[in-house]
């Protein structure tokens, strides 16, 4: 059950006053002793996860949040880690204690509905106290699900099962194709896989394993081969494939090798599609243009992997983007959940795929940009951009060519766009 990658899962947000028993609701959902539960308030220092199977839904990932009506340093910190959490949320709950609730759950609630994130009231505790009548029919006419609940007998936890299943975004039902719906039932798509000192041991790295289950999972087939043996590969088949996609490190030498009328791209421009938000990446990789020597760089990675010599993110990116510029940058780099508090001194964000997390994550730091002003592209974006490439590579994606060609046209680019899937 816990198989499933992260960012295949819907990501459940619990929050609430310290002590308003939300670790006791999530040990009640999970039948698991998942989070301490105790009488302290503030028990819960950080956020709590716990994957699980939700049906129908499929793999979900709770977490359980610290109480963000905390005081002093050490509640700075809760609170700072609980509003992290909002980032990545795709269904809020909030949970209220005895019905006790004020302007720090309407709170709660006003931040989901900005980032129209789907939320649930649970009024646990019902048993010491019930909310008033006028706020359950005022949430009732906003269309908010509320359920009571008594967490520690396991009351009313059924109904907050069935509130979830209610609440899950269609984009996550219905999630959308990485790659297979680029690639017609019954054709074949090249995947091209170096395999170098940063491939995993024994293992493919997790785009390109999602996505030869997701051309399966649209009957069509795929070829896996590096990239030394991709035109050997290309000269054996006795029709052309649909598409080609390439490992961003390799772009220029696959580009080289793959006949024009042949579609390709990478699979960093794919988790662009997948993951954010493409007009938007778009945009940001054509404020390259604007980047001169001296120019500020954030270039942020979701996962931590321990880096080696020639690291994409730390060398590779920012020797092809010195190149490109003709002059020194000033490169910062950000792993994980760390992200600056002020976006405003730098002059482009880029990003890597965020293969391991959910699409509301990566929308999120999308928004931030878009807030501060600062454009945002990713990995293969850049590397396409900086090596001459960056049209072809959106061959496959007709509506973000027309958005480059489009600001191309106009003299544009960094702004960031509309959504374009």
């Amino acid at each position: 059950m816990t198989g499933a990658p992260k960012g295949l899962r819907l990501h459940i947000g619990l929050f609430g006053r310290r002590n308003a028993g939300k670790s006791s609701l999530l040990n009640a959902i999970t039948r698991q002793s998942v989070s301490i539960v105790s009488d302290i308030a503030g028990t819960t220092t950080d956020a709590v996860e716990k994957p699980m199977e939700l049906l129908p839904l499929g793999p979900v990932l709770f977490i359980d949040t610290a109480g963000i009506d905390d005081a002093g340093a050490l509640g700075d910190l809760r609170v700072r880690r609980t509003r992290e959490v909002f980032d990545r949320t795709d269904v809020g709950v909030i949970v209220v204690a005895a019905g006790q609730w004020g302007a720090f759950e309407e709170g709660i609630l006003d931040e989901l509905r900005r980032r129209k994130t789907p939320a649930i009231v649970a009024f646990n505790k019902t048993d010491l106290g019930r909310p008033e009548a006028a706020l359950a029919a005022r949430l009732e006419a906003e269309r908010v699900q509320a359920v009571h609940t008594v967490a520690d007998r396991g009351e009313g936890v059924g109904d907050l099962r069935e509130a979830l299943i209610a609440a899950a975004p269609d984009s996550f039902v219905n999630a959308p194709a990485i790659v297979g719906d680029l690639v017609p039932p019954g054709e074949l798509a090249v995947l091209v896989v170096p395999i170098d000192l940063e491939a995993p041991a024994g293992r493919l790295i997790l785009p390109q394993v999602q996505s030869i289950r997701d051309i399966l999972d649209h009957d069509a087939y795929c070829m896996v081969v590096k990239d030394r043996e991709l035109r050997d590969a290309l000269d054996r088949l006795r029709r052309p494939p649909a598409l080609v996609v390439t490992d961003s490190q390799a772009f220029l030498k696959v580009a080289g090798d793959t006949p024009d009328a042949v579609a390709m791209t990478s699979f960093s421009i794919l988790f662009a599609r997948a993951k954010g938000d493409l007009a938007a990446l778009v945009a940001g990789a054509m404020a390259i243009d604007g980047l001169h020597a001296g120019s500020r760089i954030l270039i942020a990675e979701a996962c931590t992997h321990h880096p080696i010599g020639d690291d994409i993110g730390r060398v590779k990116i920012p020797r092809w983007l010195r190149q490109y510029v003709g002059g020194e940058l000033e490169i910062v780099t950000s792993q994980g959940r760390d992200w600056p508090d002020d976006l405003g001194g730098f002059d482009l964000v880029i990003h890597c795929g965020a293969c391991m997390w959910n699409r509301r994550s990566m929308l999120s730091r999308i928004a931030r940009c878009r807030d501060a002003g600062v454009p945002i592209t990713n990995y293969g974006m850049t590397i396409a951009y900086t090596l001459g490439i960056f049209e072809r590579a959106l061959r496959p994606f007709p509506a973000a060519l027309d958005t480059y060609r489009a600001l191309r046209a106009a003299g544009r680019g960094g702004a960031p766009a509309g959504e374009t899937r």
